[in-house]
Formats: C-alpha cells, sequence, structure tokens
C-alpha cells in the first residue's frame, strides 16, 4: 500500500473511533460541544506501528454496516465561518 493510501486509510480508522467515542460519551450522558469536535483532527500518527506487530487474521471479518450519524446539534457551526479558514496550510 504506498503512503497516501496507507495516510487516507489511518485518517478514515482515526475519524470511525472518533465517531465512536462521541457515541459512547453522548450515551453515558455527556453533552458535545460542536466547536470542540471542529477542532479535533482524525490526521493522528503517534500511535501507529507503521512496519510494526499488527494481526491479520481480521482481514476477512466482514464489518458491520457504518452509521455516520452523530447526534451532535451542528447549526451553530454552519452559521460561522469554517473553522478550517483559521488553519495555515500543512507543511
Amino acid at each position: 500500500m504506498g503512503d497516501r493510501k496507507f495516510r487516507e486509510a489511518v485518517i478514515f480508522h482515526n475519524a470511525l473511533d472518533i465517531a465512536e467515542i462521541v457515541r459512547q460519551l453522548l450515551q453515558e450522558g455527556w453533552e458535545i460541544d460542536p466547536e470542540d469536535l471542529a477542532h479535533i483532527s482524525p490526521y493522528l500518527t503517534e500511535h501507529i506501528k507503521r512496519f510494526g506487530e499488527y494481526s491479520t487474521h481480521e482481514l476477512g471479518i466482514q464489518p458491520e454496516a457504518y452509521d455516520p450519524k452523530l447526534d451532535v446539534d451542528f447549526t451553530r457551526l454552519r452559521e460561522q465561518e469554517p473553522v478550517a479558514s483559521c488553519f495555515g496550510a500543512a507543511a
């Protein structure tokens, strides 16, 4: 897998993890501020063992259908300027 595809897979996996954590917090009664979520980036790589120990026995397992809906009201953010405009260009 090329570097770009690997990074994209990592970003997607991190986005799935973030969404699952948000769902768990909502179930526990936490209030999720959409502005806080707007500052979370799924492009985290510190935890990746690029050439490390990974199990491949799960590759043939069909995952459950992914539900992209989060029960967070983002309308307040939609009325503001895009958050991404405050970030500079990537190096």
